[in-house]
C-alpha cells in the first residue's frame, strides 16, 4: 500500500516514454519493434529502470538500447515537463527478453504436440 504513488507514477512514466518513442524519437538506430515491457522506479523517484522488448536479430537489440541510452536525456527532459514531478529520475534502458522467451516455449510445445489445458478441459472431466 505504501508504494502506490511510486507504482502509479512508474506507469505514467511507462506511458509517457512509449508515446515518446512511436512519436519523437527519429534515430534509425531504434527498431520500429521496440516495446517497453515494464518500469521500474526507485522510491525516492532518482532512478528508473526501463525494459524494452524489441523483435529482431541481436544487432537490431543493441542498437534500440544504444539509441534509447542516447536519447535518455531528452526523454528525462521530456518527462519532467509533461509529468510535473519534482524529481525525474535518471533512465536506465535494459533490454527484455520475456517475450521471445515465451514464442521460444510456445514453439517447443507446439512442436511436441503439446496441447494446453484449459477450464473447458478441466470441466468436461469432472
Amino acid at each position: 500500500m505504501a508504494y502506490v504513488r511510486t507504482d502509479r507514477v512508474a506507469e505514467d512514466i511507462k506511458k509517457e516514454l512509449s508515446e515518446m518513442m512511436r512519436l519523437r524519437l527519429r534515430d534509425p538506430r531504434l527498431s520500429e519493434m521496440a516495446s517497453i515491457v515494464s518500469v521500474e522506479l526507485a522510491r525516492d523517484f532518482s532512478h528508473a529502470t526501463v525494459r524494452v522488448s524489441v523483435m529482431g536479430d541481436e544487432a537490431a537489440q543493441k542498437d534500440s538500447i544504444k539509441a534509447l541510452e542516447s536519447a535518455a536525456g531528452f526523454m528525462r527532459r521530456e518527462l519532467g515537463k509533461r509529468l510535473h514531478i519534482h524529481h525525474t529520475p535518471q533512465l536506465h534502458f535494459e533490454l527484455d527478453t520475456s517475450i521471445e522467451y515465451g514464442v521460444k516455449i510456445a514453439k517447443i510445445l507446439r512442436d511436441l504436440d503439446v496441447k494446453p489445458e484449459t477450464e473447458e478441459e478441466n470441466a468436461d472431466e469432472e
